[in-house]
């Protein structure tokens, strides 16, 4: 399966960076198409497809139930917002839910002060978890995988992000929700979006902020960048309005992303089953964390996040017990 992922970072090509602000992208360009039959999950929920719920009236933080009725396999990405139903959450690591199956997802809240139902369903936002919390849960879910060989988050760390980033943006709510932070600073984020826009043949995506390496979200085909562009970038950007802002040379930015791509190469992966269809790899380098899902003998998903010194702290037990995590709702 690692030879999946060699084949398709040896096929990518780094295109020109466009730039915004202080928000860079480098375009990851291929010829690759996986033709695989999935669908996304916003075009799920739209077509009435699937169901996403509390696994029992009662709940449970960190995991949901998922309803699939497609004829297709549907894909939910790392981080998705999912909002409704106790307490808004996002998604612990990119899925591929079986076509006309049941399951139960990995979750992280990202709503700490409700545990009421809104309503029994949720529903997507299209928004993706911003890139500095995003890259914590990549961490704190290898780490997981490690010592418990399960998709679980250091919900602590998380709830600390999204409260930082709340006061950062002066963006606080009784909920401490994430979602009323991106709406607030919707405008500034939407302006991004519109900014930079996906190219010819484009499969994915690097960006940086302030001359840092921010993070990769590389597809197995075109289509699906396309389809999630918007939220990628928002996502990145969320973090970036609050970057030093710096000048560099034109092709840095390329130079770095080719460098992080040539580490991903030789970087020893350890492959398990995902939560749906196909197979979770985990990589971990002196600068990268990272992972993809691989099915059918193609690439789905790729992600890379830098490695600092604070996420390298992250080890086996860190994780809240049951007792902790219940009495932050009594």
């Amino acid at each position: 399966m690692k030879q999946i992922v060699l084949s398709y970072l040896d096929g990518l090509r780094a295109g020109e960076a466009q730039r915004h602000e202080n928000l860079v992208m480098v375009p990851l360009l291929s010829d690759v198409d996986d033709g695989l039959g999935y669908i996304t999950l916003a075009e799920a929920l739209a077509a009435g497809q699937i169901e996403i719920r509390e696994v029992s009236e009662a709940g449970s933080v960190p995991e949901l139930r998922v309803v699939n009725r497609a004829e297709n396999p549907v894909l939910i990405l790392d981080g998705e917002e999912l909002v409704g139903a106790k307490q808004n959450r996002v998604v612990n690591t990119t899925i591929l839910v079986p076509a006309r199956s049941e399951i139960v997802i990995p979750v992280s809240c990202v709503e700490q002060g409700r545990w009421s139902y809104s309503g029994k369903l949720f529903r997507t936002t299209s928004r993706v978890l911003n890139s500095q919390a995003r890259s914590i849960k990549a961490h704190t879910v290898y780490a997981c995988l490690l010592s418990h060989g399960t998709f679980r988050a250091d919900q602590g760390a998380i709830w600390a992000g999204v409260e930082r980033l709340a006061e950062m943006h002066d963006a606080v709510s009784p909920s401490m929700d994430l979602d009323f932070v991106y709406q607030k600073k919707a405008p500034a984020l939407e302006d991004y979006a519109s900014r930079l826009a996906p190219c010819a043949r484009q499969v994915g995506a690097a960006f940086l902020a302030g001359g840092r390496f921010m993070g990769v979200d590389a597809f197995g085909r075109e289509g699906t960048l396309r389809k999630v562009f918007k939220g990628l970038v928002e996502s990145y950007a969320l973090d970036a309005l609050s970057a030093e802002k710096t000048e560099e040379p034109p092709g840095a930015a390329e130079e770095k992303v080719k460098a992080l791509l040539e580490e991903a190469k030789n970087a020893p992966f350890e492959e398990r089953p995902s939560v749906g269809l196909g197979t979770d790899l985990r990589l971990q380098t002196g600068n990268l964390t990272g992972f993809a899902l691989g099915h059918e003998g193609k690439l789905v998903h790729l992600v890379l996040f830098p490695r600092d010194e604070s996420s390298k702290s992250f080890a086996p037990g860190f994780f809240m017990r049951p007792s902790l995590r219940r009495r932050r709702y009594l």
